[in-house]
């Protein structure tokens, strides 16, 4: 099933510049690995050495942050969007 995932600019680079692409998942956890092989290093700067998504990224599917949801386990249905948002800090 083909989900959409809104790339940051920051991971653009590692995305061939793409600022959007479709991923085949059926969760968060798999969208996160088939990043990784499509695009590697994307994984590195998404999660940390556990594999859960680290505290200054935010991941929203179809606007509701994952956090509320089943995290990394949120299971994903055809035409999802998936934002990744990494935390802006700043004084």
């Amino acid at each position: 099933m083909a989900v959409k995932v809104r790339i940051p600019t920051p991971l653009q680079k590692l995305a061939g510049g793409k600022g959007e692409v479709m991923i085949e998942a059926a969760s968060i956890q798999q969208m996160i690995d088939t990043l990784e092989k499509n695009y590697p290093g994307m994984k590195e700067r998404l999660c940390d050495e556990q594999g859960k998504i680290r505290r200054f990224v935010n991941v929203y599917l179809n606007e509701e942050d994952i956090r509320f949801l089943d995290k990394e386990a949120t299971a994903l249905k055809a035409g999802d969007e998936i934002s990744i948002v990494p935390a802006i800090a700043g004084g």
